[in-house]
């Protein structure tokens, strides 16, 4: 049986996963991952945290970029989880809840490595688009963006 808990960045479950992605990430972003760290140590409210049998699998966030505009952040599933799922339940939940917000597009930036990540982005409706804020002119990192209907 699985839940999806709606919580913020100080949840511990989140922190425990948001370590293990960081880890991941290091492999991925290798000289720029202090780079990306920066962007990602901040307190965010609108967390996803996703539970089967009590344990915490995966989880996903999103903040406002700017007005209407919320920036999706933190998606990460547990590798042994992968392939089940997950991600398209954490995907849907933080778009539904950016709706409740008031938000009418997401945006988000991944890394073109995440051949997966881009493939369920693009699966759901995100298309690339130009590099945004901090991510302009990172050769690494794909930006997506997608209008909430």
């Amino acid at each position: 049986m699985f839940t999806i808990k709606r919580t913020t960045s100080e949840n511990t479950d989140f922190r425990y996963l948001t370590r293990l992605f960081d880890e991941y990430l290091i492999e991925i972003d290798g000289d720029e991952k202090d780079f990306f760290a920066q962007f990602n140590q901040i307190y965010i409210k609108n967390v996803i945290v996703f539970y089967e049998n009590n344990t915490a699998l995966g989880c996903g966030a999103f903040k406002e970029y700017e007005p209407n505009v919320a920036e999706l952040k933190r998606m990460f599933i547990v590798p042994e989880s992968r392939g089940k799922g997950i991600a398209s339940k954490i995907l849907t939940e933080l778009e539904s809840w950016a709706k409740e917000e008031g938000f009418t597009s997401c945006i988000l930036e991944t890394s073109f490595k995440l051949e997966n990540a881009i493939s369920l982005y693009k699966k759901f409706g995100f298309q690339i688009t130009e590099r945004y804020g901090q991510y302009i002119g990172v050769e690494s990192s794909v930006c997506m963006k997608k209008t909430l209907y």
